[in-house]
């Protein structure tokens, strides 16, 4: 590691911990990778970073974020937000700007904010992807549930990072059947081994079924599923279900996350 990247970390770590206090945790000193919680509104983002050997001066922390609450728009918004924040200060630390965009992000949202999903505009963006080649890891698909003319299909996956999850994501999208239905609702969980213990990243989304992702990530705490992913396809048949759509979509879940070998993995 050049020594002057070194130096920098370090006065930044220093700084971040005075800063943050119990909301800045080392996760391992030796891989130089650091969580933060941001917390506003009644809103919680925890901010994942790790610092190659070449930040500040030649990179960009790698990041995740960890925000099972908030929708996809607004999570691509604050990615996007971050790599701006990268790119207007190339060179210098960035990591206390990143923490104070997230920040900015929370505050400018109002108590319980109800997530609206168009999934006309989705589709719109991203229909070009079909002629993407993703390398992401084996999906495994499976039984599909019938009632009242609604389809449900869960859709699963051993995931190691975000990246595996957005990449396994895309690769679903070029499947025109699944790109088209109605909600593509999902979570995952990731398991982190760090110097302290074991720590979880876990997400989810509803798009548009309301609670259907938060359920989706209670059944998969319930199992203590870790570093699994499962997305569960909807395509709705005109007759509304009532409550038994989640019980299906649960049965979809646990169905497909036994059938990929996952279970308890």
């Amino acid at each position: 590691m050049d020594s002057e990247n070194l130096t920098r970390q370090i006065e930044e770590v220093e700084a971040l911990s005075s800063i943050y206090g119990d909301d800045w945790t080392t996760e391992s000193e030796a891989n130089r990778s650091y969580n933060i919680k941001v917390k506003e509104n009644d809103y919680e983002v925890i901010l994942y970073v790790t610092m190659p050997l070449d930040y500040p001066r030649e990179a960009p922390p790698k990041f995740e974020l960890s925000a099972p609450w908030m929708d996809r728009k607004k999570k691509e918004k604050l990615y996007t937000s971050l790599n701006e924040v990268y790119i207007e200060n190339i060179g210098e630390n960035v990591i206390y700007q990143w923490v104070e965009k997230i920040r900015e992000t929370l505050l400018s949202m109002k108590a319980k904010e109800v997530k609206h999903v168009n999934n006309n505009v989705l589709v719109d963006e991203i229909l070009d992807l079909t002629q993407l080649a993703i390398n992401c890891p084996e999906i495994t698909h499976g039984e599909v549930i019938i009632d009242r003319k609604s389809s449900f299909q869960g859709h699963a996956a051993e995931v190691h990072s975000v990246d595996d999850v957005s990449a396994v994501l895309t690769k679903l999208r070029q499947n025109k059947k699944i790109l088209n239905a109605t909600h593509n609702m999902y979570a995952y969980r990731i398991e982190r081994k760090t110097d302290k213990g074991t720590t979880m990243i876990q997400d989810c989304d509803d798009d548009g079924e309301t609670h259907a992702g938060s359920r989706m990530l209670h059944l998969l705490q319930i199992l203590d599923q870790k570093n699994t992913l499962v997305v569960v396809s909807r395509w709705y048949g005109g007759i509304q279900l009532g409550p038994d759509r989640f019980r299906h979509i649960n049965n979809a879940t646990r169905q497909v996350i036994q059938q990929a070998g996952l279970l308890k993995k």
